[in-house]
């Protein structure tokens, strides 16, 4: 079985990380302290060589329409396959990865692994926007979008570039939409759910429920008009 968390950074995907850590999943030979999968330099290449494929028609309106029919370029496959490695490699009869970057690039990768099992991670925007994170500069990623000097904006469109991808991509066989505030204060009716998903038992790990909800607190601009209401959590 294979199993990946897609979710924008700053999304808490750590904590799906750690929980199939701690419940036996292979998550690769190496990862860092947010559970993600290193070294992670093939996959940024990777997501450089995606975004040539992708058109921005100006705001938040970009033409996805080559990666979702088009052919996927030989060198994305062996730039996924180097970072994939360690992971491809074992033997262990549950294996993963989870990184970030990887929501960058999801129309191809759901073309090159039809079979694994999805797990679509959400976090209400207004909490992922606080902090920095790489892909806060799509440009870095090869991602086409309007550069703002504003960087909560810019975080923001970030944000509305990822969730676009995750709209237009057809849907996984295997797929799971899961919240991370659902996650955080309910985790147990939530990971009964993931673990009739994934046919296993699934550790519980310490989690912080101040986590959820810390937008409340923010002094600063933190709810844009481009952020869908669906995308917003109400306890």
């Amino acid at each position: 079985m294979l199993i990946t968390v897609i979710g924008r950074g700053h999304g808490g995907t750590r904590a799906m990380s750690h929980t199939l850590s701690a419940s036996g999943v292979f998550m690769g030979d190496r990862l860092n302290e947010s559970g993600d999968l290193l070294p992670p330099d093939d996959m940024y290449e990777a997501c450089r060589v995606f975004g040539r494929y992708v058109s921005h028609r100006g705001g938040l309106d970009w033409d996805f329409s080559r990666v979702l029919e088009g052919p996927i370029d030989p060198a994305f496959i062996r730039l996924v396959e180097s970072f994939l490695c360690s992971v491809m490699a074992s033997d262990a009869p549950r294996r993963g990865w989870k990184l970030p970057e990887t929501t960058l690039v999801l129309p191809w990768i759901v073309r090159l692994f039809p079979e694994a099992h999805y797990i679509y991670w959400s976090r209400d925007p207004r909490d992922s926007i606080l902090g920095a994170h790489l892909t806060d500069n799509l440009a870095e990623f090869g991602a086409p979008a309007e550069m703002v000097e504003d960087l909560r904006l810019r975080r923001a469109i970030s944000w509305r570039y990822q969730y676009e991808l995750m709209r237009v991509t057809p849907r996984p066989l295997r797929c799971i939409d899961v919240r991370f505030e659902e996650f955080i204060l309910h985790q147990e009716s939530t990971l009964t759910r993931l673990e009739a998903f994934l046919g296993m038992p699934l550790a519980r790990i310490p989690v912080r429920t101040d986590s959820v909800g810390r937008w409340c607190a923010d002094p600063g601009v933190h709810d844009y008009d481009l952020f869908p209401r669906e995308a917003l959590f109400t306890p």
